[in-house]
């Protein structure tokens, strides 16, 4: 692909006006490849790492993520060898993406689909500390206690485990509804952290995939993330924790 004013590719990238990603590059807050760039500098789009302050910009053609509301009973992954409802079918076949990490064929709710590796990759591995949110309905009324003990940590078979944050939404005598915040995301984690306090989960949905969610979506529904959020993305797990 032949060579683009950097300007342009920022602002091609949803984010901002040209003029504004004139004035930073002005500032020297824009980096191309490590290097502070310069006004008018021209960049390869499919090959640069454009970064502001630090955080990366997804300016690559062709890039799309998407945000799906996972049934229950779907899988998340690309194909089932045994011809099981997977994420991939509910979304564009073209472009190809792939599931953004997993959520079990019986927890509902939010679920990426990305052809963005790098987004991928910050998403789903433990050490950039991305939060997801579930929401879960628990057998019987959950004390605050129990909260207190998925705060502090519970020893699993595959180690010690512990949710970021918790907190009890809704409370009656046959069930609980408790919000829980993860950074992590071991196979069936909360589902095991919540039984190993007592309260089994009936029910479990993810609400929030870092500052991602969406309140309008319902089962087998989705839409393409807006440049802003994708950003968002990429900010909230910039760093790592």
């Amino acid at each position: 692909m032949s060579e683009v004013r950097l300007q342009k590719v920022i602002a091609g990238a949803g984010l901002m006006s040209r003029r504004a990603a004139e004035e930073l590059i002005a500032a020297g807050r824009v980096t191309i490849d490590g290097h502070v760039a310069r006004l008018g500098e021209r960049v390869d789009p499919a090959t640069a790492r454009v970064e502001i302050e630090g955080v990366l910009v997804p300016v690559a053609p062709g890039l799309v993520t998407y945000l799906l509301y996972k049934p229950t009973g779907v899988l998340s992954t690309a194909a089932d060898p045994r011809g099981r409802p997977t994420v991939v079918q509910l979304v564009p076949e073209e472009p190809r993406v792939v599931p953004v990490g997993r959520l079990d064929a019986d927890t509902e709710g939010l679920i990426l689909l990305s052809n963005d590796g790098e987004l991928t990759l910050r998403v789903t591995h433990p050490r950039f500390g991305l939060t997801k949110t579930y929401l879960a309905e628990v057998r019987g009324r959950m004390p605050t206690s129990a909260v207190r003990l998925l705060r502090a940590g519970v020893e699993l078979d595959d180690g010690m485990a512990r949710v970021r944050r918790a907190r009890i939404i809704a409370s009656r005598p046959e069930s609980t509804l408790v919000e829980v915040v993860m950074a992590e995301g071991r196979k069936r984690e909360v589902r095991r952290l919540l039984a190993a306090v007592g309260y089994p989960i009936e029910k479990l949905v993810r609400t929030a995939i870092g500052p991602i969610t969406d309140r309008k979506l319902k089962a087998g529904e989705w839409r393409a993330l807006q440049p802003g959020e994708v950003a968002s993305l990429y900010k909230a797990a910039g760093t790592g924790p």
